[in-house]
């Protein structure tokens, strides 16, 4: 019989983000993963692996000589004098035009402080899930955009704000910031060799 099932319903291989794997292999190394039944061989799993050399990587980059810049350091979660800010938009009229869908900061130790889903103000007809990873369901509860915009706007004040394309960002959020206070990566030099 199980032999028949698994000709009706092969298993299909789903490509995995290596922040999965990652994740994956942080909970292994810290001895979390306590069933016996469901531990593989690293070795065996790695040539096998849809991850390929992506994972050895992985493996051999993890053997704590060198922090993640992605962990934080610490368990402080407070309001510091630098934060992060990255904004996920959807697409609302035809699916070409932006609107906030998610907002989340960090401190500088990169402990997350603010992680709102944003409900828009129009239709969303295009979640983006794939770039943003917002889901229908994560806008059914989510915050009028007023509140949250409140929210980001006392959070972020006086503070040194540091992102991505920040520009775009506080557009949709319909903020401004001191120049001097911003600290974008799309425009540090080092970064555009």
């Amino acid at each position: 019989m199980g032999s028949e099932e698994t000709k009706k319903h092969p298993k299909t291989h789903l490509q995995l983000n290596p922040n999965w794997a990652q994740l994956q292999l942080k909970v292994k190394s810290n001895g979390l993963n306590k069933s016996s039944k469901h531990t593989k061989n690293p070795e065996s799993e790695t040539h096998n692996s849809i991850l390929g050399k992506r994972k050895e990587r992985l493996e051999a980059e993890s053997d704590g000589s060198k922090p993640s810049p992605l962990t934080p350091i610490n368990d402080d979660f407070s309001l510091t004098d630098v934060v992060a800010m990255d904004c996920e938009m959807v697409g609302i009229s035809q699916g070409n035009k932006s609107a906030l869908g998610r907002v989340s900061l960090v401190n500088k130790w990169g402990n997350l402080i603010y992680d709102e889903f944003v409900r828009p103000l129009e239709r969303v007809v295009d979640f983006r899930t794939r770039i943003s990873g917002i889901r229908p369901r994560d806008l059914r509860k989510a915050k009028d955009f007023p509140t949250v915009q409140k929210k980001v706007a006392e959070l972020i004040e006086g503070r040194i704000l540091v992102g991505h394309a920040l520009h775009n960002d506080l557009k949709a959020l319909l903020l401004t910031h001191s120049k001097k206070d911003l600290r974008d990566t799309s425009e540090y030099q080092p970064f555009l060799k």
